[in-house]
């Protein structure tokens, strides 16, 4: 089914937001549903990442949205359907020199203060990509 035109936009000011993480840094779903304009919508931030197209001929994908790079308020990366996507997010992270630690419940923890990117505004001020 197709993307109604505002759910489209919203998917596209996500993605945008998400590309101007600096690497080596993360933030959370939450702060960039504030970001885009949004901040009850946390939730669909992560909906939006999680349908992120992996092919590269597509506008946005997951080579050119660093994904990894977005966690949830607790600081450790959200549980995924498969295990492996859980770790693929840590290693993608661990290859950008985030540091990430392992909880006692086994749980892919990442520490806000040494790499939490929490800007008020978004360092291109917001503009949007035509």
């Amino acid at each position: 089914m197709p993307r109604s035109e505002e759910a489209q936009a919203f998917f596209h000011a996500v993605y945008l937001a998400v590309r101007e993480i600096p690497r080596g840094k993360v933030t959370t779903y939450g702060h960039i549903a504030h970001l885009v304009g949004t901040p009850q919508r946390a939730r669909q931030v992560g909906l939006c990442l999680k349908h992120l197209p992996s092919d590269p001929e597509a506008r946005f994908n997951s080579d050119n949205v660093p994904w990894q790079r977005v966690i949830n308020s607790r600081g450790t990366i959200s549980p995924r359907a498969v295990p492996e996507g859980t770790q693929a997010q840590a290693t993608a992270l661990r290859g950008e020199g985030v540091e990430v630690r392992t909880l006692a419940l086994g749980e892919l923890a990442v520490d806000f203060e040494v790499c939490g990117w929490f800007p008020d505004v978004l360092p291109s001020g917001g503009e949007q990509e035509s």
